[in-house]
């Protein structure tokens, strides 16, 4: 599913306009990404948690050059399934 498909199923489940749902799917992914920005974690019962992780420096390898590389060290976002979730898909 992409994101106009998104939008789609949104605004036939609200019976909102595709235009209004597209506000509210962006105005959600904005709120969460400026909560993942500030460090919190997002916790959504029976669907799972979304939080932060540091990555250290390291050292990575060009495939096609073979020549070292240095990445640095900076965040990612990472997601993690709840129970709920978990058994819906099994």
């Amino acid at each position: 599913m992409n994101k106009a498909e998104l939008v789609a199923d949104v605004a036939e489940r609200t019976g909102e306009s595709k235009m209004r749902a597209e506000e509210i799917v962006n105005a959600v992914f904005e709120a969460m990404t400026d909560a993942l920005k500030r460090g919190d974690d997002i916790r959504l019962p029976a669907f799972g948690v979304f939080d932060v992780k540091e990555t250290a420096e390291r050292i990575a390898r060009n495939p096609q050059t073979k020549e070292e590389v240095k990445v640095p060290a900076g965040k990612k976002a990472r997601f993690r399934a709840g129970k709920a979730l978990k058994d819906a898909l099994n």
